[in-house]
């Protein structure tokens, strides 16, 4: 709007027009939201040059009584200057005056909106670890806490500054824990097919259980149930599905008095009887001989059944047996992976915070800048 100037006796003259000035800064979002600011203005006329109107400053710093405070944006410094350039075309002198304003990013608003919320949800990484496989939840929960960095995200996407010259801080951060929480889940696939393999696939491979069961399990605090194989022949060591073997079921081991010979039960009736007398003596030792080596036969047929009926069921135990160690061990290689997985995510969750969210921004503004 028009104004009038005010003309002193010496010559000079201050216009102060009730304007608002509008300036454009380039920004560098390469630390956001841990980002400071340097805009400059230069002040001067691109028509008369400085014998027609001279630009000076009439205080040597910044007046900055009528400074109002940001919410967004800290004032650290203003710098004013006056400067003298020479064109090539002209040899007129064209003097202006640069301000320089530094400016930092108050970080309290993105901390409490952008950067709690993913660390809260980078701890919830870590429980995918601590669910037990039992649960059936584990792969669900490492999917939830996946969608849910998505749609966070996307909704900060629309609060980082929208430029292609650089990536900012935080989005690598986000990126970080999300390629983190994606390894997670399939990590988790890989210790679920561990826990559920059994002896339908095959034994833990021995190098396996030599740097695993062993070794690792010594230092993540386990007590290793004993790996050692069973020391029998090769048909007691596998499976009686896989051996064929033609051992009789147990119910069909019942033996009864009846189906002892005749004679044996006579001899049962004439020894229980004291009464009997008149018996042929030659005929009663004929018989006593040939009842003797009948029972001999029977009791060594029932001697045979009883060790076969044995032999079996030492055979299902030890089958049992073998298919209880070889579940344990795959169950206890998971659990072991699944403890050593949850340090590793903590500590490259710990140290991507550390590094992006306080060394980073901590260097650039010490080193770089010299700014406390």
């Amino acid at each position: 709007m028009n104004s009038r100037a005010m003309l002193e006796p010496n010559g000079n003259v201050f216009w102060p027009p009730p304007t608002k000035l509008r300036s454009t800064c380039p920004v560098d979002v390469t630390y956001f939201p841990f980002d400071d600011q340097t805009c400059i203005l230069k002040l001067g006329s691109w028509i008369y040059d400085g014998l027609q109107v001279d630009v000076t400053n009439r205080t040597s710093e910044v007046d900055l009584s009528n400074y109002v405070p940001n919410g967004e944006w800290e004032l650290l410094e203003a710098r004013i200057v006056r400067n003298v350039v020479y064109y090539s075309c002209c040899i007129e002198p064209f003097p202006d005056v640069t301000i320089t304003i530094v400016i930092r990013r108050k970080t309290l608003y993105y901390m409490y909106n952008v950067v709690m919320p993913c660390m809260m949800m980078s701890v919830l990484t870590l429980l995918v670890f601590c669910l037990p496989p039992e649960s059936g939840e584990k792969i669900a929960l490492g999917i939830t806490v996946l969608l849910a960095f998505s749609v966070f995200m996307l909704a900060i996407a629309e609060q980082m500054p929208e430029t292609s010259e650089s990536i900012p801080l935080l989005g690598i951060y986000l990126t970080a824990v999300m390629v983190i929480t994606s390894i997670s889940v399939v990590m988790t696939v890989a210790v679920l097919n561990f826990h559920y393999r059994g002896p339908n696939k095959k034994e833990v491979p021995s190098w396996t259980r030599r740097m695993v069961l062993q070794r690792f399990a010594t230092c993540s605090c386990f007590t290793c149930m004993p790996t050692k194989r069973p020391t029998s022949s090769h048909q007691d060591s596998v499976l009686l599905r896989d051996v064929g073997y033609t051992y009789p079921r147990p119910e069909n081991l019942r033996f009864h008095v009846d189906t002892a010979p005749d004679d044996l039960k006579d001899a049962q009736e004439f020894s229980s009887n004291e009464s009997v007398t008149n018996v042929n003596l030659n005929e009663y030792n004929h018989n006593a001989s040939k009842r003797s080596s009948r029972r001999t036969v029977f009791n060594n047929g029932v001697q045979e059944e009883i060790i076969r009926a044995l032999r079996y069921l030492m055979m299902k135990q030890e089958a049992e047996d073998n298919h209880t160690r070889v579940v344990n061990e795959w169950r206890q290689l998971a659990l072991i992976i699944d403890r050593c997985l949850f340090w590793i995510v903590l500590v490259v969750t710990v140290a991507s915070s550390l590094l992006f969210l306080v060394i980073v921004p901590l260097y650039r503004r010490s080193f770089v800048y010299g700014i406390p």
